[in-house]
């Protein structure tokens, strides 16, 4: 069993919207009304947010009674590397606020830089640096939708080191600048 990631309900429902694998594995989304539980990653007809419950582990999700979707399949792994890379993820997404590197990364996982670096990416086509910054730009992003907080408070909020360097991944991650992204999210 992995560690618990910080994310509200909101984010979490906000990833299972975008049906986002970056969280596969890391959580639940159990419908109360079908009895059904998924992936984040699920691309069924998404439920009524209120009908939606979060668990954290497969064993506990399937102890409160509901099976397993024949979609997404979230009671069948996928690699044997998916605890290993199901625990950077929870590590970068606990700490992505924090100055890391991938030694830390890699220390926290017992295994060596080269080789987390090799086999993360084999199992996600990311490098944990990638993950990060799409971790760090999700949770800008959410800030942007639900703060009144300033783009550079933001920046430093999520854990980029630069607001240059915060921008640029902002801008690739999500082809507009964080100050249009807050405008288009409030039209939206």
């Amino acid at each position: 069993m992995h560690s618990t990631i910080n994310l509200t309900f909101e984010e979490k429902w906000e990833k299972i919207i975008a049906c986002d694998r970056t969280y596969d594995g890391l959580f639940y989304t159990a419908v109360k009304t079908t009895r059904i539980y998924c992936r984040p990653s699920c691309r069924s007809r998404k439920p009524k947010k209120q009908n939606v419950e979060f668990f954290l582990d497969r064993e506990e999700v399937e102890k409160a009674g509901f099976r397993a979707c024949k979609r997404c399949k979230p009671d069948v792994e996928h690699s044997p590397n998916t605890e290993l890379v199901q625990n950077v993820i929870t590590f970068l997404i606990n700490h992505s606020n924090e100055k890391l590197t991938l030694v830390d990364i890699a220390n926290h996982v017992g295994v060596s830089p080269y080789y987390l670096e090799r086999l993360f990416k084999q199992e996600t086509s990311k490098t944990p640096r990638m993950y990060l910054e799409k971790i760090r730009v999700d949770k800008a992003a959410h800030l942007l939708k639900n703060t009144d907080m300033t783009n550079l408070e933001i920046c430093y909020e999520v854990g980029f080191q630069s607001a240059s360097n915060f921008y640029k991944v902002f801008f690739d991650t999500k082809n507009c600048t964080p100050s249009n992204y807050r405008k288009l999210e409030v039209v939206i």
